[in-house]
Parts: structure tokens; C-alpha cells; sequence
């Protein structure tokens, strides 16, 4: 039964970037830079048919290509941190793509996401890291900006169940070009979850 997340990746110059903000912070474990991403709709676990039904459902999606950057770092769990992450500008393309990944999901039986969507990049998992500690992290990382970088597809994911995430699987890519779906190099001509 595949664990499914639909995200948007981080291309790999920018990955460098993040990457060069690990350390500095005891008790932090951090994200490998191969598995950063911008998770957009967390599926689950599912089984085979539905895997397909969001697959397809995913295919329908016509957005056009638009620019983003990665801004500021910050942490959630407020005076019991449990992440830090980089904060995402991307106006209001982002968010529009995000809310029709979601509505399609909802149409195909899926419960509506519990959270409200945030978009971020997740760096580091946090256990027992003092508020203090994660204050003068980010006290001194905190002005983190990327240049601009484009986005032309969103990627399902598969991951097991796991402490952290990872390693995860590009299942298949969909281009932000109106055309659908791109079969991904993992994609072996087969029904991809049978």
C-alpha cells in the first residue's frame, strides 16, 4: 500500500543553498538535500486503485508554469519547536495549484487536508532542542533568501512510513504546461502501484 504526497521539487542549486544552513543547532536532525521539497497535498496510505484514481485525477491538472523563491527561515511547534523550515514566495500561483490538487483529491473521495496549506521546505526535525537554541539559529539565519527559480511540474511521491521521511520515490511528474501527465524515469509502462 503506497504512502502518497504530491510536491513541487527543489531544483538542485537551490538545494546547495539550503544545505550550507545545516549545523549550528545540537540535537537537530537534518533533511538530506536529495529529499527537500515543497509538499503540496499529502494523500496517504492507499491502496492500488486509488493510487491510480489520484494518478489520473493528477493528469487533469492544467496550470501554467510560474516562478517562485524561498524566503526567511523559521520554526513550527512555537515554544515547543519541532522544525525549522524555509519559508516559499510564490504569490498567488502556488496556492492556486495547491487548492485545485486539493479539490480534485475531494472529488475522487478523499477527506479534505486537515491543515491549513503553508508552504515550506522542511530542513530539520527537532527532539528536545531547547526554544532558545532554535531562537539564536534562526536569529542568525534568519534573512535566508534564494533567487528566483521557475516551476514546470509537480511530482507524485510515494515514501514509506518512516522517522523523517525519505527516501522517496518519484512515482510520476506532471508538467505545469496544460498537457498532463510525464511519465518519470520510475515509470516503467506498467499500472504504476499494481
Amino acid at each position: 500500500m503506497p504512502r502518497l504526497f504530491t510536491a513541487i521539487e527543489i531544483p538542485p542549486d537551490i538545494a546547495m543553498s539550503l544545505s550550507l544552513l545545516r549545523g549550528g543547532l545540537p540535537g537537530a536532525r537534518w533533511i538530506d538535500p536529495e529529499n527537500y521539497h515543497i509538499t503540496l497535498r499529502f494523500v496517504g496510505d492507499v491502496d492500488g486503485r486509488m493510487a491510480d484514481e489520484v494518478a489520473a485525477a493528477l493528469s487533469r491538472v492544467e496550470r501554467a508554469p510560474f516562478e517562485m523563491r524561498l524566503c526567511g527561515l523559521d520554526a513550527f511547534g512555537g515554544n515547543k519547536p519541532h522544525s525549522i523550515f524555509a519559508g516559499v514566495d510564490a504569490g498567488s500561483a502556488l496556492h492556486d495549484l495547491q487548492g485545485e490538487l486539493e479539490r480534485r483529491m475531494q472529488r475522487i473521495g478523499l477527506k479534505a487536508e486537515g491543515r491549513r496549506f503553508v508552504p515550506h521546505v522542511t530542513l530539520a526535525r527537532l527532539r528536545g532542542v531547547k526554544g532558545f537554541d532554535v531562537a539564536n539559529y534562526l536569529s542568525l539565519r534568519g534573512n535566508f533568501s534564494t533567487l528566483p527559480f521557475r516551476v514546470e511540474r509537480f511530482v507524485l511521491f510515494s515514501s514509506k512510513d518512516s522517522v523523517g521521511g525519505g527516501p522517496y520515490v518519484t512515482e510520476e511528474t506532471y508538467s505545469l504546461i496544460g498537457r498532463g501527465a510525464v511519465k518519470s524515469e520510475h515509470w516503467r509502462g506498467q499500472a504504476a502501484f499494481s
